[in-house]
């Protein structure tokens, strides 16, 4: 940033103004007119103070000799080709940026390959299941239908366990009536 650049006629003009709010009269006129003439000379103060400005700027940015823009000599510079990092790129900088481009993308490239949902179950447990016989929904793990009664197949053939028919009592495998109820399986 530039140093800020004072205006001798609004310094004045402030002061006029003051005087004016406090004792009225002749201050009062005077602090509106220099109000008014720092108005009309004020594109030209502003004018001049902004190339002052921009002289003190140009001390501490080196212009490119190829494509003219200024830079900062710190950032944007490089010292040993004479030309912004535009014109002439920094190689190890370039160098470093692309190799982290490249394993950006790698890394991309490998994550998409591996998959993530083998193991989920999407159509199993914790997918909405229907009854086979009258449609109504059932809770995931609901072994019969509320409506209707009917056994639900997908929910006993992922237990472990066997399950009466008619009751729904848990039976081992190699049972053939149901210790609960006594209905043949």
């Amino acid at each position: 940033m530039s140093r800020f650049q004072a205006n001798s006629v609004g310094i004045a003009g402030e002061l006029l103004r003051a005087a004016g709010s406090l004792f009225g009269g002749h201050f009062y006129d005077a602090g509106n007119a220099a109000y008014h003439v720092q108005r009309a000379v004020g594109g030209k103060a502003h004018d001049e103070a902004l190339e002052k400005a921009v002289q003190e700027g140009k001390q501490h940015f080196k212009q490119c000799t190829r494509c003219g823009h200024w830079v900062c000599p710190d950032v944007c510079w490089n010292h040993q080709a004479g030309l912004c990092e535009d014109c002439a790129p920094d190689e190890h900088e370039e160098l470093a940026a692309q190799q982290r481009q490249a394993a950006r993308e790698q890394i991309h490239t490998k994550t998409r390959e591996q998959d993530y949902t083998k193991d989920l179950d999407f159509l199993g447990r914790g997918s909405v299941q229907q009854c086979s016989s009258c449609q109504t929904k059932l809770a995931p793990g609901q072994k019969f239908c509320p409506n209707c009664g009917t056994p639900n197949a997908a929910a006993q053939a992922q237990a472990k366990d066997k399950f009466c028919g008619n009751c729904g009592a848990t039976m081992k495998p190699e049972q053939k009536f149901c210790a609960e109820c006594g209905s043949k399986q």
